[in-house]
């Protein structure tokens, strides 16, 4: 699933090549493209005729275009959702669901998705920043982030610090590969309780987190398919630069250790056994007792 560099190299495509054009009419081809949008695809088209676009914004893994009538289009890219800037007389992609034409006759945006896990809706209201997102933390590249709250708030938690770094609620844009990349260069085990991090290296994997997302925008974001590729059709190539991510029993670039793959909440995670060590399971009292 795209993450926060993939979901942000398509938001500086849309703020390039669609803002500030006015939305000349809009084709639903398959309704679940809009099933977030409850009063369904003539009132999404008819909500959006006629509309200017005035910014690209994202919050996360979101992306929202806020209108001239105070409403927002928002979508997410779900599993496979590309927004592809294209002329009109090109062939419509095979997966086209949601088509968008401009008053100024230039290239149209399409909305494509093979596995319509993604979707678009119009946000009454949203503009300023959609209700819809508006419970999803801030990321750790917008400039209103306060590093010591996420750090107190990490400390805090009772969990693993991978499952903490993809709670949306805590830190918002980063996801498995991501977080895997981040921990490695951290040498944390992603099972490492949040609540036995010290204040520095809680900080200390925020500022890999940062670096981390930085890097995988200025390559475009990570493309291991043809499912992600930003607005003008092209893939990311950060995958080139994957520390860990990927690289089952291929050796870490650090020590030389096989890279590991573990199940983790129904995916994978790659660490270096030697880098990264598991911390060790701690026996229950009744246990230490017998």
């Amino acid at each position: 699933m795209p993450e926060l560099p993939e979901v942000e190299t398509v938001r500086r495509g849309l703020a390039t090549w669609v803002v500030g054009r006015t939305i000349a009419g809009v084709d639903v081809g398959h309704p679940r493209a809009v099933r977030r949008h409850p009063a369904g695809p003539a009132d999404f088209a008819a909500a959006l005729t006629g509309r200017t676009v005035l910014a690209a914004c994202r919050r996360g893994k979101y992306l929202w275009l806020p209108l001239d009538s105070g409403d927002a289009l928002i979508g997410h890219l779900g599993m496979s959702g590309q927004m592809l800037l294209r002329p009109e007389s090109a062939a419509d992609e095979i997966h086209l669901r949601i088509r968008f034409r401009f008053t100024d006759d230039g290239p149209e945006l399409r909305f494509v998705d093979q596995r319509t896990f993604g979707g678009l809706a119009v946000s009454p209201g949203g503009a300023t920043l959609p209700g819809e997102i508006s419970h999803i933390a801030l990321d750790p590249l917008d400039p209103s982030f306060v590093d010591d709250e996420f750090v107190a708030a990490l400390r805090r938690r009772r969990t693993e610090v991978k499952r903490a770094l993809l709670d949306q609620t805590l830190v918002s844009g980063v996801g498995n590969i991501y977080a895997d990349e981040a921990l490695w260069r951290a040498r944390l085990h992603g099972a490492r309780p949040t609540s036995s991090l010290t204040r520095p290296a809680a900080s200390g994997l925020l500022s890999h987190v940062r670096e981390v997302l930085t890097e995988a925008i200025c390559a475009g974001g990570t493309s291991f398919d043809s499912l992600y590729v930003n607005v003008n059709g092209e893939s990311g190539y950060f995958d080139r630069s994957l520390g860990v991510y990927g690289r089952e029993s291929e050796p870490c670039l650090r020590c030389g250790a096989p890279i590991r793959r573990e199940h983790f909440m129904n995916r994978s995670s790659y660490s270096c056994p030697r880098c990264q060590r598991r911390p060790r399971r701690r026996l229950s009292p009744s246990i230490k007792d017998k």
